[in-house]
């Protein structure tokens, strides 16, 4: 299917203002409210998006400071507060000290909270499940594959400094950090 936007500028693929195109819809359809009520009624929780963004960012890595998901998020710190607060609340994540710097502290998961991710993955899968009913085992192999390469691409190119002048990577460092 052709793509519903503005013909590519000078230089640029039909390919990649089709993908561009695609990414931005798929991003649009998860985001919506309604998309997010209906994961939770499958989850059977009452969640914001926010929580949830949150308690998966947890339950994907070690416990946190909550400085470091902030960053990770790209939201302010007191967003991030105000979330985990409402968390520590509902019993989804305590807060314990920091081995390394008994002045900090991290986040991590309760049971109640590792649970919680669960019942929403779950329902996440069987939601992808539902949508590729109709893919066959080669196509949704293929499509794993790309999908985790693009993926991989995208984050080496976000991660990549950009020179401040010209706004595209940066020529001295490359891929190193600057």
């Amino acid at each position: 299917m052709p793509a519903r936007n503005p013909a590519p500028t000078t230089g640029v693929s039909a390919n990649v203002v089709e993908i561009e195109y695609v990414l931005s819809r798929m991003t649009y359809v998860a985001g919506r409210a309604r998309q997010h009520e209906r994961l939770m009624a499958a989850a059977g929780l009452d969640l914001d998006r926010a929580a949830v963004t949150i308690l998966r960012n947890i339950a994907a890595s070690d416990p946190v400071r909550p400085g470091v998901l902030a960053v990770r998020l790209s939201v302010e710190a007191s967003h991030v507060t105000r979330q985990l607060r409402q968390l520590e609340r509902i019993g989804y994540v305590v807060r314990v000290a920091d081995p390394d710097d008994r002045r900090a502290q991290l986040v991590q998961l309760t049971d109640a909270g590792l649970a919680a991710v669960e019942r929403i993955r779950e329902a996440s899968r069987r939601g992808v499940e539902l949508a590729l009913a109709d893919w066959t085992p080669d196509e949704l192999e293929r499509f794993a594959t790309l999908f985790r390469r693009l993926v991989h691409d995208f984050v080496a190119h976000t991660e990549t400094p950009l020179d401040c002048t010209r706004r595209k990577p940066c020529a001295r460092y490359g891929r190193q950090n600057c």
